[in-house]
C-alpha cells in the first residue's frame, strides 16, 4: 500500500507539473544558444524526496488574492544575452512601499530556475513584500563569480525601479535555498565590495541588502563538511565545476566565494533555516561564532527529521514561510532595519 501511494502521488505530480510548465529534461542540452543543466527540476526533487517521504507534496503556484504578478522583466543585459526575473507584489498598494525580496533558487550552482521558488515568491507577497524570482547564470553557462554579478545587479535594479514597483528600497533581503542560500548570505556579506559588484545595469545604486535568509545554504566552501565531497578524482563536486577548479587545486578561491571570509560589522541580520543534514550547512556555527563577536543578530530554525529540499514541499513549506516572515517582519518591518 505504502509503495502504490508514493506511485500514485508522484504520477499525478508529474501530470500536474506538466500542466504548469515545471518539468525539465533531466539532462544537459544547449537551449536558445545557452548551455544548461536541466537535472534538477521540481519534478526530479520531487521523485527523489517520495523515495523516502511517499507522503509530502509539492507546493505549487497559487497567486493568492490581492497580490499582482509582472513576469520576464529584463534586469540587465551581455551583449544579446538578457537576463529576466519575475516580480509579485501586494495590489492596490497606492503609493505605499514594501519591503522587497530577492528570491534565489537553488540547484548546486549549476541547474535550478526560478520558477521553482514562485510559490513561496507569492506567499511573501500576500504578507505584505515584493517578491523578485530571478534568473541568474549558472556553472555550464558562465563560472564563479558571474552568477554573483546578476545577482547584484537584480539588487541595483530593484532600487532603481522601487518606486515603480513598491519597493522601499532602504528594505532590501535577500532569501535563497540551498546554492541560492550560500548566495543570499554571500550578497549579504559581500554588499558594495567593488570585487564582486560586475558590469551589470544599474551601477549607481547599490546591492547592499538589510537582512538575508539562508535555508539551507552552506557558509564556507572550505569546511570539511564541504570540501570532502571533492576527494574524488572522477565526479567532481558541485562547487568543483562552479569555480571551475579543485580545492587542491585552487584553495584561495573556494575562500574567497565562501560567505564567513566576508562578515563583518556591516553584515545584515541573517537567518539559517536548516535541514536535519549538517553538511548542507557547513561552516554555519563558525559563521555564528563570527555574528556574535559583532552582535550582528542572527536566528536558527533547524526543522527536525527533515530532507534537503524541504523548502519545497508541505508541510515544510509552511514552516519555511513562517519561520521567513517572523524573521522579515522582525527585522525590515521594525525599527531595527538599517538604511543602505
Amino acid at each position: 500500500m505504502r509503495i502504490h501511494t508514493a506511485t500514485v502521488i508522484a504520477k499525478s505530480v508529474l501530470i500536474v507539473l506538466s500542466a504548469v510548465g515545471m518539468v525539465a529534461a533531466q539532462e544537459s542540452r544547449p537551449a536558445g544558444g545557452i548551455l544548461r543543466d536541466t537535472s534538477y527540476t521540481a519534478y526530479s526533487a520531487t521523485v527523489k524526496i517520495h523515495r523516502k517521504f511517499p507522503d509530502v507534496t509539492l507546493a505549487l503556484p497559487r497567486l493568492p488574492k490581492g497580490v499582482v504578478e509582472k513576469k520576464d522583466i529584463v534586469y540587465t543585459t551581455y551583449g544579446k544575452r538578457e537576463m529576466r526575473l519575475d516580480v509579485f507584489s501586494p495590489s492596490g498598494r497606492g503609493d505605499k512601499m514594501y519591503p522587497g525580496v530577492l528570491v534565489i533558487h537553488g540547484g548546486g550552482w549549476l541547474s535550478g530556475e526560478r520558477s521553482m521558488l514562485v510559490p513561496m515568491a507569492e506567499q511573501l507577497a500576500g504578507h505584505g513584500f515584493v517578491a523578485v524570482t530571478v534568473e541568474y547564470r549558472l556553472g555550464p553557462e558562465a563560472l564563479f563569480p558571474a552568477g554573483v554579478y546578476d545577482l547584484k545587479a537584480a539588487i541595483r535594479w530593484m532600487r532603481a525601479v522601487g518606486p515603480e514597483y513598491g519597493i522601499d528600497t532602504n528594505r532590501i533581503a535577500t532569501y535563497g535555498c540551498s546554492a541560492g542560500g550560500e548566495l543570499a548570505a554571500f550578497l549579504g556579506t559581500t554588499g558594495d565590495n567593488p570585487k564582486f559588484e560586475g558590469n551589470g545595469g544599474c551601477l549607481g545604486h547599490s546591492s547592499c541588502v538589510q537582512a538575508v535568509v539562508d535555508v539551507d545554504g552552506l557558509l564556507d566552501f572550505t569546511d570539511s563538511n564541504s570540501t570532502r565531497y571533492d576527494d574524488n578524482p572522477n565526479k567532481r563536486s558541485a562547487a568543483h565545476r562552479w569555480f571551475g577548479a579543485s580545492y587542491k587545486e585552487k584553495p584561495g578561491l573556494w575562500r574567497e566565494a565562501s560567505p564567513i571570509t566576508y562578515v563583518g560589522k556591516s553584515t545584515p541580520p541573517i537567518i539559517f533555516i536548516n535541514s536535519s543534514m549538517a553538511h548542507y550547512h557547513a561552516g554555519r556555527d563558525n559563521m555564528i561564532t563570527e555574528l556574535k563577536k559583532i552582535g550582528i543578530h542572527y536566528e536558527v530554525r533547524t526543522l527536525p527529521g527533515t530532507p534537503h529540499t524541504f523548502w519545497l514541499f508541505h508541510p515544510w513549506f509552511e514552516s519555511t514561510l513562517k519561520y521567513t516572515l517572523n524573521f522579515l517582519d522582525t527585522t525590515l518591518k521594525g525599527s531595527g532595519s538599517r538604511k543602505p
